[in-house]
């Protein structure tokens, strides 16, 4: 059996950029060392046909953590929002399991192993959203002297969460984390403690976004061992745009020494003209090279 397990989760309308993830998972030799499993959360039986030749094991999302059935009618997309914290259960018996969403892709198996050595001895292994050119995800609107109002992406879901105004203000200027990628071995204490914190955050506040502001109580409030790792091994496209290397025929970050891209992910999508990247792949952007020209590229995997 092997030893360690990337984990992904989609829909029916999610099915091509998941498809796509694994493709880029089997592109490299390493992979065949490493398990692939699904989470399927309303795959058609012929998307499923087509994932079972590719991958080791595929089951269906359940809710983990009971929510009330008004929040969830017709979303069963939102199961990604409890499932991660409880891939053990799931796909027991793995030592390293390395969650990936379906809107990203791998361009270095690096940063695949980077996520496995960062998890060891129980640690989570994951990235900040915050880095050289990334955007501000908190603000403060100075109204007179030394009062401020907040904006806060941690603060606001906080707050609706009701988690408690002290952590609420704990999180309010902490470095976002995404939830989007990360690593944790089978036996990590971590897994329990997010699961607590989840059962929190779904009590009264909204699905989407309650898993990763469970995470980051977990990190910055129940401080549970951390390996934060760079950018580049979650490159958040919305945030920052990469740039290409054309001689490489690689992208890479934007800034010296221009680090390959090791997982391109797509979260809040890529825009043009009104539509968005992750639905039509079609669509193109400008993107800057290192050779200072500008190039039409999509940011989708393509073999």
């Amino acid at each position: 059996m092997k030893n360690n397990v990337i984990v992904s989760l989609a829909d029916a309308n999610y099915f091509d950029l998941l498809n796509e993830l694994v493709d880029s998972i089997k592109s490299f030799k390493e992979s065949s060392k490493v398990a692939i499993c699904i989470l399927d959360a309303g795959l058609s039986s012929e998307q499923i046909e087509i994932l079972t030749k590719k991958v080791d094991e595929i089951k269906k999302a359940e809710w983990d953590i009971d929510v009330p059935g008004y929040k969830v009618r017709g979303k069963e997309w939102l199961k990604s929002q409890v499932s991660r914290a409880f891939l053990p259960k799931y796909f027991p018996n793995y030592d390293k399991y390395l969650w990936i969403d379906c809107d990203a892709w791998v361009h270095d198996w690096a940063s695949i192993d980077l996520y496995f050595k960062a998890c060891e001895k129980g640690k989570l292994g994951i990235t900040q959203t915050m880095g050289p050119g990334y955007k501000i995800m908190s603000k403060a609107k100075w109204i007179f002297g030394k009062i401020a109002l907040i904006k806060s992406q941690n603060f606001k879901h906080a707050v609706s969460s009701k988690i408690g105004l002290n952590d609420a203000r704990k999180l309010a200027f902490a470095p976002h984390i995404n939830i989007g990628v990360f690593s944790l071995k089978g036996d990590s204490p971590c897994w329990k403690n997010w699961q607590k914190n989840l059962l929190k955050t779904l009590s009264s506040g909204k699905i989407f976004g309650s898993e990763g502001l469970a995470i980051n109580m977990s990190v910055y409030i129940d401080e549970v061992e951390t390996e934060f790792l760079p950018l580049n091994c979650n490159w958040i496209a919305s945030n920052l745009l990469p740039k290409f290397n054309e001689e490489k025929n690689i992208f890479v970050e934007p800034y010296l020494p221009n680090y390959k891209i090791g997982i391109m992910h797509l979260a809040a999508g890529i825009w043009r003209d009104n539509k968005d990247m992750r639905v039509n792949k079609n669509i193109k952007i400008e993107i800057k090279t290192v050779e200072d020209k500008t190039v039409l590229k999509s940011l989708r995997y393509s073999k």
